[in-house]
């Protein structure tokens, strides 16, 4: 019930304060506090994660002129530029870690009955990467190339309610495929990625580990037809076939059959060739789930202009890696939150409000429904009207 309190009070009720004191204590996170608490950190980070704030500075600044607020939110300790700064590079970015596999675990169990656009029982995951750009003068340890340095951010989108299942963070030399080597593939899923995941040998794996695969062709992909099935062309398919491979490596290192279905995006005109282990389900759900595929481009455009992971507070890696476990938290958690309450509005929308209501004293449900705001009529003016002669 609303007593008064702020809404980020209200916001942390969604927040698992036991499994994050575990998480802690895993790490023995408080061990070199002085007086700054991992909790404290989180809930400065969090500050700046939801209001936009640009500097350890900025952060002090705007959270010492809330005064007496910041006890009810949940600080304990005194926040000063020095005292986080501190906490980034020496409190373990795998408690932020673990707490972020801890809220996804919560908001894919909420989002398990989604729908996401097409008509599949299984659940069904895409896969990709995003770099984050870094200068190797201040971050020398994230080496990408000779003169520039980034991370990557390699997630794994579980497509109902677009929340992220896994997330790998590695500097930015890391291919892409080797992502699939850290993966743990879900009996009778899919996994959507593009050619750049395409490692016979490695989707050999996804499929005896009994999952199913959707993935784009290379155009150098040599293959030999065994079969053709019927499609209706009036839907974009052009082909449906039972390919194996020909290669001298790509056939030695995937000998069974492959599925090979063309389609053509009339609104393009661009070709497509899909390739996949799966061959019960219809051709053109094989197209529809690699277009879902796009979920994760938006996910990542999302967190980017919306999260504040392109500028960092430190240039440690346990400070950037700390930083983007925290965004993904706050991403996660307001996902929860806008599952529990059955809000309408979108992430965008719900980000915006908190980020100018964090601290007043309203019902979170009330701040964050939509309102039909209208500006009052104001009534006639009794001045003369100098036209009317």
């Amino acid at each position: 019930m609303h007593e008064g309190r702020i809404i980020l009070a209200q916001l942390l009720d969604h927040f698992p304060k036991h499994e994050f004191e575990k998480c802690v204590e895993r790490y023995a996170g408080n061990r070199h506090g002085r007086g700054f608490s991992c909790f404290d950190q989180f809930l400065s980070m969090v500050f700046a994660q939801l209001t936009g704030r640009e500097s350890l500075r900025d952060i002090e600044t705007c959270l010492r002129a809330m005064g007496t607020k910041l006890y009810h939110a949940g600080f304990r300790g005194r926040v000063s530029r020095s005292t986080l700064a501190d906490a980034n590079e020496t409190h373990d970015w795998r408690i932020y870690g673990d707490l972020a596999q801890v809220l996804i675990a919560k908001a894919r169990r909420l989002y398990a009955a989604d729908d996401f656009g097409v008509e599949l029982q299984a659940t069904a995951y895409a896969l990709d990467s995003t770099t984050i750009d870094l200068c190797l003068a201040l971050f020398p340890w994230a080496k990408f190339r000779k003169a520039k340095g980034a991370v990557k951010l390699h997630t794994l989108l579980d497509l109902r309610g677009c929340i992220p299942s896994v997330i790998i963070v590695t500097n930015g030399k890391v291919h892409d495929v080797n992502i699939l080597d850290e993966l743990g593939f879900e009996p009778g899923a899919f996994y959507i990625m593009d050619r750049g995941y395409v490692d016979f040998a490695r989707l050999r794996g996804i499929g005896q580990a009994g999952a199913f695969f959707v993935t784009r062709a290379k155009k150098n992909l040599d293959s030999k037809r065994l079969y053709s099935r019927p499609v209706d062309k009036t839907t974009g398919l052009r082909c449906d076939q039972s390919v194996v491979l020909c290669g001298v490596h790509t056939g030695r290192d995937y000998p069974e059959q492959l599925r090979r279905v063309r389609f053509l995006d009339e609104e393009t005109g661009k070709r497509f060739t899909f390739l996949t282990n799966n061959f019960a389900i219809d051709a053109l759900t094989v197209a529809e789930l690699y277009h879902r595929r796009w979920q994760v481009e938006l996910f990542f455009k999302w967190i980017k202009q919306h999260l504040h992971i392109k500028a960092f507070f430190g240039t440690s890696r346990n400070a950037v890696m700390t930083q983007v476990w925290i965004a993904i938290s706050v991403y996660v958690l307001v996902a929860i939150v806008k599952k529990r309450l059955s809000l309408e509005q979108s992430l965008y929308t719900i980000l915006q409000i908190l980020s100018l209501a964090l601290f007043e004293k309203t019902p979170i449900l009330q701040a964050l429904s939509q309102q039909d705001c209208r500006i009052p009529e104001e009534p006639p003016s009794a001045q003369l009207n100098l036209l009317d002669l």
